[in-house]
Parts: structure tokens; C-alpha cells; sequence
């Protein structure tokens, strides 16, 4: 019998980060969600887990939606955003990577005359996920790491003196590097409830006006790929939880049966229901909850 794992789903917005995951997996294969949403999945080695990754393009909102639509067909148990950011901090280079202790959402408030009053709102990483990142790490000496809050709008800060980086100073001054997806990832994580979820960044500029010379020389990818090896160092340490079985049916529907690949028993009990994207059995029976 093989190996039950459970799933973990590493989230990116960019080429350059999805290729950087990818590389850690050994044979990934394709999966088609009904609506169109495209995994690839396959185990991750020395690990508990299966991974599924998954690129969802630029934008909180994008992928606030998507990370539903992934969970809801994987069901997986842990959650990570993993890709490259801005930095905010003098002490944060590029290459550094940022796991995000807090995502803080930046860009909700009131405009009043007296000013803006910034209304925040701040999702916690999940804490089982940042102490195995804290245990992880100390055997990574090589990669410079802070556990820092990570600040989420929908706009590419490339100017340090602007109106938008004085506004995130001033209101979410502990946040140590920028980025537009995390918060998504991290409210859908939160509405269901179930999930350790991590916003994982390397800093592949400081988000000023030297930015386009940050990224024309390669830094996208080192940051990607050091963000990369610490997702994967964190998901080699942590473990799933006690009776955790992964993932639920997962619908494919462009291959023949894969979205209720069943087979009843011989003695008339309900049929089992397969997990087409690792091909073990779903956690429960027909007419069974899965959890």
C-alpha cells in the first residue's frame, strides 16, 4: 500500500516563483480544476507531504479567489504564499527571505478632514508553520531570514519617497517587506478555518526607484528560488496533524472518471471515492463527511 500523505498547497503569482517550487518537485504532474485553475502535484521527498503548486497571477483579489477555489478541490492543510517582495528595512538585502509573522493589509482606511485614519487589518502566520520555519532555519545559516510582518497592497511600490511608502511607515511601521497577494492567500486560508497558512518572500529589490535595475539583474530569481528552499525546509520540518489523511476528491474532469473514480464493494457498502490528483482514497465514503 502506498504512502498516505497529506497536501500541502504552495501558492505563487509569478513564472519566476512557480519555477522555483517546481524544481523541488521530481516528477509533477498536471491537474485541471473544472473551471480551468491548474495545479501540478507530486510528493515532495524526505517529507510527509504532497504538494500541489499553483500560479494565480498578480493581485490580492485574484488571489483571495483562487485560494478558495484551490481548497475547496484539495483540500489541503497547510497554505503557503511563497514568492519574491520589496523591501522596507536598510538591514534587509536582496536575497534576503521574509517570513511573514503578520500580513498586514494596507490599503483599507477612512479619509477624513482631519487626514487618513488607517482602519488595519493583519492575519497572523500560522504558528505551527513559523516555529517549524524557526526550527528549520537554524540548520540554514546560508540564507539570511527575518521573522518580520509583511505588508499586502495592490500597487508595485518602486519609489521610497512617495505618498504610498510614507502612508506604510507611518501606519505599519513594523512591516519589513511589500507585496500584493499574501493577504488574499491569507484571509481565504482564514475563512476556512482549518489551515496553517505562511507568507513566504525573498526581497528581490527595495522597492524604490532603482527596482527595474534590481530586476534586470537577475534578482526576481535568486529571491524566488532562496524563498523556494525555505518553503521546502519548512514543509521537511513540519508535520501534519495526528489522523490527517490530505486531500479530498479532487474533480479533473478532463480525463475520463477521475472526478468520482469509484468502485463499490463486493458486499454492497458504499463506494470509495479516490483522490484523482495522488490516486489514494479520499478520507470518506460516499454520503461520509471527509473531516
Amino acid at each position: 500500500m502506498s504512502e498516505t500523505r497529506a497536501t500541502a498547497l504552495v501558492l505563487t503569482a509569478l513564472p519566476v516563483e512557480y519555477d522555483a517550487v517546481r524544481t523541488h518537485l521530481a516528477h509533477p504532474e498536471e491537474r485541471v480544476h473544472e473551471d480551468g485553475t491548474r495545479v501540478e502535484c507530486g510528493p515532495l521527498d524526505d517529507s510527509s507531504w504532497n504538494l500541489a503548486i499553483a500560479e494565480l497571477g498578480e493581485g490580492a483579489v485574484t488571489a483571495a479567489a483562487l485560494t478558495t477555489q484551490l481548497v475547496g478541490w484539495l483540500r489541503p492543510e497547510a497554505v503557503l504564499f511563497v514568492g519574491v517582495a520589496g523591501g522596507l528595512r536598510d538591514d534587509i538585502g536582496i536575497g534576503d527571505v521574509v517570513v511573514g509573522t503578520k500580513v498586514y493589509a494596507v490599503q483599507g482606511g477612512k479619509r477624513t478632514p482631519q487626514g487618513f485614519l488607517a482602519r488595519p487589518q493583519t492575519w497572523h502566520g500560522s504558528h505551527r508553520l513559523v516555529q517549524a520555519a524557526r526550527s528549520a532555519l537554524r540548520q540554514m545559516r546560508d540564507v539570511p531570514v527575518h521573522f518580520k510582518p509583511i505588508a499586502c497592497g495592490d500597487v508595485v511600490l518602486a519609489d521610497d519617497r512617495s505618498e504610498y511608502a510614507a502612508h506604510i511607515r507611518e501606519h505599519y511601521n513594523g512591516a519589513c517587506a511589500i507585496e500584493m497577494e499574501g493577504s488574499g492567500a491569507a484571509h481565504a486560508a482564514h475563512l476556512n478555518g482549518q489551515l496553517d497558512a505562511l507568507v513566504i518572500r525573498g526581497v528581490s529589490d527595495h522597492a524604490d526607484a532603482d527596482k527595474h535595475r534590481a530586476d534586470a539583474s537577475g534578482s526576481q530569481q535568486r529571491a524566488a528560488e532562496q524563498a523556494a528552499r525555505v518553503a521546502v525546509a519548512v514543509l521537511r520540518r513540519h508535520r501534519p496533524r495526528a489522523g490527517s489523511s490530505g486531500g479530498g476528491a479532487v474533480r479533473d474532469p478532463g480525463r475520463p472518471g477521475s472526478h468520482h473514480d469509484t468502485a463499490r464493494a463486493q458486499d454492497g457498502s458504499p463506494p470509495v471515492f479516490r483522490d484523482a490528483a495522488f490516486g489514494r482514497p479520499a478520507a470518506g465514503r460516499s454520503g461520509e463527511p471527509e473531516r
